[in-house]
C-alpha cells in the first residue's frame, strides 16, 4: 500500500515539473530553455515569475509531501 502512495506522489510531483516547464515555456523561451537544461535557473524564474510559478511549485511539494508519507508508512 506504501509503493502505492509513493508512486501516486511521484506522478504528483512530475505533473507539477511538467506543469512548472510549460509556465516557463509561455513566458519566454529562454526562461523555458533556462529551465529545462540549468537545473539553478529554476530558483531564479521561481523567484522572479512568483505569480506564474507559485501553483505548480506547491504542487510539486504536495508530491512530494505524499511521496514522505508514503515511505514513512513502509518503515513502520
Amino acid at each position: 500500500m506504501s509503493n502505492i502512495i509513493q508512486i501516486i506522489g511521484l506522478c504528483i510531483f512530475f505533473l507539477g515539473g511538467i506543469m512548472y516547464l510549460i509556465a516557463s515555456f509561455k513566458t519566454s523561451l529562454l526562461w523555458g530553455f533556462g529551465c529545462l537544461l540549468i537545473t539553478p535557473v529554476t530558483l531564479f524564474y521561481l523567484f522572479f515569475h512568483w505569480d506564474d510559478a507559485k501553483k505548480p511549485f506547491l504542487i510539486q511539494i504536495g508530491g512530494f509531501v505524499i511521496m514522505l508519507i508514503g515511505t514513512y508508512a513502509q518503515i513502520e
